[in-house]
């Protein structure tokens, strides 16, 4: 896992560390430190943590202008045990929410199991966007975790999308693709 390094392909563009705005500015990063882990298993240092034991981010986007941000997730979403989605939505959603943003895309393709508890924080989430005009999605969620996910219908409050080349994109046209495939209809979501 450690080899498993946050998309860098925007770092010109945007980097978290940078940003005022972000939770994460002036966070000092490491190449070399390994200190953080998923169970027993390092991971590479550039991923951020947020309060989860099993679950890091990175945030690649963030435009206050067009208001919306990316990031990627790394780990075990685990609902069940360390109520991951309410400390994602307390420490990090909610603080882009405060700065205007609005529209939210999780990059869920290096989280390698999902467990479900409830629904709360997801309808809390959804009620807050649509509120605000805005969604959120989750990108190439992995084939079990995306089971678990629609079995729980979680995707009624945060849809599951595949877009395999998402890094082909720049952020900006990678918003722009995932607000033409919402608005082409997804089942249960109201915009």
């Amino acid at each position: 896992m450690h080899t498993l390094e946050p998309f860098y392909n925007w770092q010109h563009v945007y980097l978290s560390e940078k940003d005022q705005r972000s939770p994460f500015f002036g966070r000092i990063y490491s190449e070399f430190e390994f200190s953080q882990t998923v169970y027993n298993y390092y991971i590479h240092p550039l991923w951020d943590e947020f309060g989860s034991r099993t679950l890091y981010l990175k945030v690649l986007m963030a435009d206050y202008e067009e208001q919306y941000m990316v990031l990627e997730l790394l780990g075990e979403w685990n609902d069940a045990l360390e109520n991951d989605i309410m400390q994602l939505k307390r420490e990090v959603l909610e603080k882009f929410m405060d700065q205007g943003i609005c529209h939210f895309i999780l990059i869920g393709e290096n989280v390698l199991n999902f467990h479900f508890d409830g629904t709360d924080y997801y309808e809390e989430w959804k009620e807050e966007l649509v509120d605000r005009g805005g969604w959120a999605v989750c990108l190439n969620l992995s084939a079990s975790s995306s089971q678990e996910f629609q079995q729980a219908r979680l995707d009624r409050y945060l849809p599951l999308l595949t877009l395999a080349d998402w890094r082909t994109y720049k952020p900006f046209h990678l918003f722009k693709k995932v607000e033409l495939l919402l608005s082409s209809g997804l089942p249960d979501f109201d915009l």
